[in-house]
């Protein structure tokens, strides 16, 4: 067997437990923790029993294996006597309040009702317990902003008095945060307890995270990804949040820190990469030195106090105000340390390029227009562990360098006013340069050529992949018919595709896969493998978590071992990570990404693709550009000057582009600028493609809308996509007959789209194909690594089968309904023997139980053994008898296989389900 090559769930168990114990951000820590194994505790909080691995939405629908609580990991080897009155006292209410599930996508509610305590009770639980646990959770996601209110933001009338009574009783206190953004903080002051840390949402190892730190098997050494301010009200884009119709970005670059240091360090309740440690370090410089590239420093880390652990060490860069103005300090690298025992050393190399800390100028004031420019004047460079606490380090002195120069792209119609530093540092306003030029003269002078169509002539994608081949000779064989489909995602739970999965790519018909093209699968999502036919995946830890390690090496090493999880999956590309900035603690979608700095979010991005590349895959990440609320995301226009586009909201996914070698990006709902950006010319072609030199695919989100220039958006203009260069529309039923009604052939015949650009798209898609698990299998080039998770994959189904219940097939069989678990996200196995082989057809009769949403869709998979047999999908409105069959795979007499059903959601009510044999 190769070494390091095998899907070793014990290794990616581990990496995921570290992940989280390396991300969980020790806030305040007044000599309570560590706390030693063995000790009595009590625990307190609904979140404790119901700890929230992910946050909602494509985001978090993983189907897992046992997600252990912190009961019982606390409470079990390495943790604490729990104490045993009060966690009967839970079990008794819960028994009476269950778990709140929500009706459906985006209504989930995002905390628990918190059980009352009185007085007597938490007096009575520290009186046989030192130490307490008070655990508060949130979830957050998709469809559903957070809001400043109690159960959102704020915490709720019963956490707030579970605080009091228990911080004001127990000598030691410890506030567990399992949430997936920044909440309110103001309490800390109000009730003072002993520790307060953000443990985020650690997939399903978390709790087991969580544990390590408090135990002190591992030292807390993760740092925030975020400022903590006072109040939503304190963020700079507070103003322009939230709205209906249009955000103006009228805060600019002074996003996060940026802003804070600059204009409002006083309404900083924790700095930007704060986060506390068991022990103490001392970080110097040794030196720093300009290169051709940038500034290189070398800083010595040692550790000076009493036990191991980790440090991260942060440069910041305080350029001169010059004429642009600038942010008081721009991170511009971090690096951290291996785990240093007591009194070692480790020098650190933080390596910052120009561009970094460089400017772009897109007004000209500096006679550089459409320029990133270092102005005049000395640079000043900080070193430490915070933004907060960082001490000046070195100085440099630079004349007016242009560091890239560029042309003006996707800069805004609407004319605005942003935020700038003045003469004397306090807050100033400036317009905003708007376009000069639209998008379209520029598409219209750069037009692709275009290749005369051959028809088939007997090329095959594999003659392109052996070189024998040029891929405009492959592609020139495709008739309109063909280059219209081939655009056109499939999905969801394309049957071409790995089942459950959001969408294939490329052979989406049988005219495409007849040239050789396979169908790719895409995934959700960031936080592991979303497969709706209920296959189990490992699920991740969140993108904020992974962000608060700084450990990007950790981060790669975890993203290779669900490289090797999709690859087993038969997954191409996992759509995450998610890239998009912090730009307000509201967004219900922060869980999913990294960071208010880009930075940072750049690199933990090429941290995850280096990682999935070892093993062939790949992933998908978005939402370029500008996705920052939920809130009416379809719709809301996102306006923002092409400084602030340039230097943070487009900056890490450049980073992931040309440092992590990204070849696949999802677009966004929203419109920028004008444009829907699955529609925007000049943020997917100029900049993407032309500026980044990116040769990858383009995809929307799904159901995403295009436009023209002043006209509306619909999922129908998928000609305007494809001018854009986003090469395929996500998703439709059926890509050949073109189900989605788009406006391609219609746009074709008319001149609004030419053949070439088609072509061209088809090209991106096959290029893409090319480096693929799915082009590799299909022609039959696969490696003693594919037989080996093959192998494991067959491995889970036979375990899977065996707990089945057990089912003779002899011409037909009656299924007791009862038998079938009809609940949320369930499976119910049946492990058949088959007596008379044959074809078989499953009869299933089913309607919607009263209650559910006329929209709600209500789904059911049912597979044979490893093969997808069917999805029957009812909606809330079915609420009379309906009938559905489903054809089995023949079957051997004398053989068994796994019938399995899979439940996506619940309110689907069974009346019959057999087994017939065909005659």
């Amino acid at each position: 067997m190769m070494k390091n090559t095998m899907l070793e769930m014990s290794r990616y168990a581990a990496l995921a437990r570290q992940a989280v114990a390396e991300g969980i951000v020790l806030l305040k820590n007044e000599a309570v923790l560590p706390l030693a194994s063995g000790g009595r505790a009590a625990l307190f909080g609904y979140a404790q029993f119901h700890y929230y691995q992910s946050g909602t939405g494509s985001g978090g629908l993983v189907n897992t294996a046992h997600v252990p609580n912190l009961p019982e990991v606390l409470g079990g080897p390495d943790g604490y006597q729990l104490d045993a009155e009060v966690q009967a006292r839970y079990a008794a209410w819960l028994a009476e309040h269950p778990y709140e599930m929500g009706t459906g996508w985006a209504q989930e509610p995002w905390f628990q009702p918190e059980m009352p305590l009185d007085e007597d009770f938490v007096r009575a639980a520290a009186q046989r317990a030192e130490t307490a646990f008070i655990v508060i959770g949130r979830t957050a996601g998709e469809d559903q902003d957070n809001s400043n209110t109690p159960g959102s933001f704020l915490l709720t009338e019963g956490e707030e008095n579970m605080l009091a009574l228990v911080c004001r009783h127990f000598k030691k206190s410890v506030v567990l945060l399992n949430v997936g953004n920044i909440i309110d903080m103001q309490w800390v002051m109000r009730y003072n307890p002993g520790a307060v840390a953000y443990i985020w949402q650690g997939g399903q190892e978390g709790c087991r995270g969580v544990l390590d730190v408090l135990n002190g098997t591992v030292n807390p050494c993760g740092k925030l990804p975020d400022t903590i301010a006072c109040t939503p009200a304190d963020y700079p884009a507070a103003d322009h949040y939230g709205a209906d119709d249009r955000n103006i970005y009228a805060e600019d670059i002074y996003v996060g820190y940026r802003y804070f240091e600059t204009f409002a360090p006083e309404k900083v309740l924790y700095p930007f990469g704060f986060g506390l440690s068991y022990t103490k370090f001392e970080v110097r410089l040794l030196s720093a030195d300009e290169t051709a590239d940038g500034i290189t420093a070398f800083a010595a880390v040692q550790n000076t106090g009493s036990c191991p652990g980790k440090e991260v060490v942060q440069l910041y860069c305080t350029a001169p105000q010059g004429r642009l103005g600038k942010p008081s300090k721009v991170l511009c690298a971090f690096a951290k340390t291996r785990t240093l025992a007591h009194g070692e050393s480790q020098t650190l190399t933080l390596k910052a390029p120009w561009r970094n800390f460089a400017s772009y100028d897109d007004s000209g004031v500096t006679g550089h227009k459409s320029a990133f420019v270092l102005e005049a004047g000395e640079y000043r460079f900080s070193l430490g562990t915070d933004v907060r606490s960082v001490e000046e380090a070195f100085t440099v002195t630079l004349p007016l360098m242009v560091v890239e120069q560029l042309e003006s792209a996707a800069a805004p119609a609407v004319a605005f006013e942003r935020l700038r530093p003045s003469a004397d540092g306090t807050p100033a306003w400036e317009p905003v340069p708007t376009e000069e030029e639209r998008p379209e003269p520029r598409r219209a002078a750069r037009l692709p050529r275009e290749w005369l169509q051959t028809g088939d002539k007997g090329i095959r994608l594999r003659d392109v992949a052996d070189g024998t081949t040029a891929m405009a000779d492959f592609v020139a064989q495709f008739s309109d018919e063909e280059l219209c489909t081939i655009v056109r995602g499939e999905g969801m739970n394309s049957p071409r595709v790995t089942p459950g999965t959001a969408g294939a790519i490329g052979g989406v018909s049988d005219a495409l896969q007849r040239y050789g093209l396979p169908a790719a699968c895409c995934s959700d999502g960031p936080s592991g493998i979303r497969m709706d036919c209920g296959t189990v995946a490992f699920a991740m830890p969140n993108g904020t978590c992974l962000a608060a390690t700084f450990n990007e090496g950790l981060s790669e090493e975890l993203y290779s071992m669900e490289g090797l999880e999709l690859r087993k999956n038969h997954v191409d590309t996992l759509l995450g990570p998610g890239i998009n900035i912090h730009r307000h603690p509201l967004n219900g979608r922060n869980f999913e990404y990294f960071s208010e700095d880009p930075l940072l979010t750049g690199k933990m991005a090429c941290a995850q693709l280096r990682g999935m590349h070892r093993w062939g895959v790949t992933g998908t990440i978005k939402h370029f550009a500008t996705n920052n609320q939920e809130h009416r995301r379809h719709f809301v226009e996102s306006v923002v000057s092409e400084r602030a586009l340039r230097e943070i909201y487009l900056r890490g996914f450049e980073i992931a582009v040309k440092e992590g070698h990204a070849r696949s990006i999802m677009t966004s709902y929203n419109p920028l600028n004008g444009y829907w950006t699955a529609s925007n010319y000049d943020l997917v072609t100029t900049i993407l493609r032309g500026q980044w030199c990116y040769t990858g695919i383009v995809m929307s989100d799904w159901w995403a809308e295009g436009n023209d220039r002043d006209g509306a958006g619909s999922t129908k203009h998928v000609a305007a996509m494809v001018r854009a260069q986003n090469d395929v529309f996500m998703v439709v039923t059926d890509p050949e007959h073109n189900s989605g009604s788009d406006d391609l052939a219609v746009a074709l015949t008319e001149g609004r789209l030419i053949r070439g650009e088609l072509q061209r798209s088809a090209a991106n898609i096959c290029r893409f194909l090319l480096q693929t698990p799915a082009f590799r299998r299909s022609i039959g080039r696969t490696t003693a690594l594919d037989a080996q998770l093959e192998a494991m994959a067959e491995q889970d189904m036979q375990q899977a089968a065996q707990n089945g219940q057990p089912l003779t097939l002899h011409g037909g069989v009656s299924i007791d309904p009862a038998a079938i678990d009809n609940g949320y996200r369930r499976t119910t196995a049946f492990c058949v023997m088959v007596e008379q082989g044959g074809a078989y057809t499953l009869h299933l009769r089913c309607r919607a139980m009263p209650g559910n949403s006329p929209l709600a869709q209500i789904p059911v998979s049912i597979f044979a053994g490893r093969v997808f047999v069917k999805t029957i999908t009812i909606t809330g409105a079915q609420t009379d008898w309906c009938e559905f069959t489903a054809a089995l795979p023949a079957v051997d007499a004398g053989k068994t296989f796994y019938l399995r059903f899979y439940f996506g959601q619940s309110g689907m009510e069974l009346d019959a389900v057999t087994l017939d044999l065909l005659s």
